[in-house]
């Protein structure tokens, strides 16, 4: 069994921490404890505390809905300890565990323990990778959504926040009482400007629970932007089973995930950092164009993969790569559609980044599904799609690539099933609202693309309903999505 009490009869099968877990304070407090956090941010720090001299920012994990229970015992159960499996292109698999997380505190049920912590003199940094959908803001106006039934109840009660934001100004306004410096909230999910928006939206909160708290969070609190990346597949049975049979190991969640990392981070704190710069991550002054690089090229092109994949019924992102139909309609959304809009960047081979994509969604040994790519696409899409799709329209590009694939989104969200009549797993908060646009396409060829809170304007655009129409139509007839990707 993974614990710390066994770390050295592990250390004889795989590398261990050789740091004193037992010295780290929780300077890094991180809601979100999912598998990316763990290949990721976790992975970094534990990197940085290998080095020495990094033990005041040891990680305390925050779950803060009722789903978060399992991860929470996990982890307690194994002292915070996972295993990381590194799977290489080549069949290689590096394992090893990965010890910078040293506590886990859980706050639906008591909010207070979480504001505490957050509070405390040791933290300084409050992150953050809570998907998307967590940050609460439409996705069409960039307004914060006051409508949240989550959010109205903690605006008349801010001592039981139920959302990040609630959580979040309740333990600002306690260190401020208490004459601790502000701390740092630092986004890693993958949002254009995560920082930004991040600060924006607390803001709007704020101001609207207590508008001098919110002055304080503007003068004070700094939000940094970054740019995050590591495919992190969905832990499976069989990686569990890989690592009991291999090592005589027993780690109910290990965390699986490419070789490849990157991490590009706005150097602005307001408390201090880690060093990350030691291990390999880049701080920059502006994010804002690698953000929008890896959103449009790696994100987007996950997206087209996974939605045109799952209706042909393609299981996960390599097989998709083992297609060359995939494979070339990949590229040419890449090179006509996504790269045309992208800003300037310094430092970056697009081309040589655009090959390293290929050859990571071709990682025969990630097998990434793409039901766990296409989950939450309502949340990503805006972002990652329409809004290339958005700036070509603008810029008169091509759409024909982007466009296929939002045609093949409504398909996807009406009928639930590939080309053979196979069910697909769909993964959304607007799985209902999307089902009904959808399943009014035969009457109203437009109807998906009224949900002006996703496609804003495009409802508008000739160009686009012209093409999108012709499209929908097809796929409505006749399932065979390669064809329709020949056609493009």
């Amino acid at each position: 069994m993974l614990n710390k009490e066994n770390l050295a009869t592990i250390n004889k099968q795989i590398p261990i921490p050789t740091f004193d877990r037992a010295s780290l304070k929780s300077g890094i407090v991180h809601v979100g404890v999912g598998g990316f956090h763990r290949a990721h941010q976790a992975f970094y720090t534990h990197l940085l505390q290998e080095k020495g001299d990094a033990a005041a920012w040891g990680i305390c994990g925050i779950g803060l809905r009722k789903g978060d229970q399992k991860i929470h015992d996990v982890l307690q159960k194994q002292d915070g300890l996972y295993t990381l499996i590194v799977k290489h292109p080549d069949g290689k698999i590096d394992s090893q565990v990965i010890g910078s997380i040293i506590d886990f505190k859980l706050g639906h049920d008591t909010p207070d323990v979480v504001i505490d912590q957050m509070a405390h003199p040791d933290t300084k940094i409050v992150s953050l990778t809570i998907t998307e959908g967590g940050y609460n803001f439409n996705s069409s106006t960039g307004e914060f959504d006051f409508e949240n039934a989550d959010v109205q109840h903690e605006l008349q009660h801010p001592k039981d926040p139920k959302t990040i934001y609630g959580f979040l100004t309740a333990a600002i306004k306690k260190r401020k009482e208490e004459g601790l410096p502000a701390f740092t909230v630092m986004s890693c999910d993958n949002i254009q400007h995560n920082g930004d928006v991040t600060r924006e939206m607390l803001l709007a909160f704020a101001n609207r629970q207590d508008k001098e708290l919110a002055e304080y969070i503007d003068k004070e609190v700094s939000f940094p932007n970054s740019m995050v990346d590591r495919i992190t597949p969905v832990t499976t049975q069989a990686d569990i089973e890989y690592l009991e049979s291999t090592y005589d190991l027993k780690d109910e969640w290990p965390v699986t995930c490419e070789p490849f990392i990157q991490w590009v981070i706005e150097d602005n704190f307001s408390n201090g950092r880690p060093e990350f710069e030691k291990v390999g991550v880049q701080f920059v002054p502006d994010v804002k164009p690698y953000e929008k690089m890896k959103l449009r090229l790696l994100n987007a092109g996950h997206s087209v993969l996974g939605i045109l994949g799952a209706i042909h019924g393609h299981p996960t992102i390599n097989a998709c790569m083992e297609d060359d139909l995939f494979v070339t309609y990949l590229r040419a959304f890449m090179d006509e559609e996504a790269t045309p809009v992208l800003d300037k960047l310094e430092g970056i081979d697009l081309t040589a980044y655009k090959d390293s994509l290929q050859e990571r969604f071709a990682n025969p040994n990630i097998k990434d599904s793409v039901s766990r790519i296409c989950s939450e696409s309502s949340a990503k899409l805006p972002k990652f799609l329409i809004a290339t799709i958005q700036d070509n329209l603008a810029n008169g590009g091509s759409i024909k690539f982007a466009t296929l694939v939002i045609a093949a989104w409504c398909y996807y969200s009406d009928k639930g099933i590939d080309k053979n009549g196979n069910p697909i797993e769909i993964i959304d908060a607007m799985q209902d609202q999307l089902h009904a646009a959808a399943s009014k396409t035969n009457t109203d060829p437009l109807a998906f693309i009224r949900q002006e809170s996703l496609f804003g304007n495009l409802i508008n655009e000739d160009k686009f309903t012209s093409l999108y129409s012709k499209m929908v139509q097809k796929i409505y007839k006749d399932a065979d999505i390669k064809k329709l990707m020949k056609q493009a």
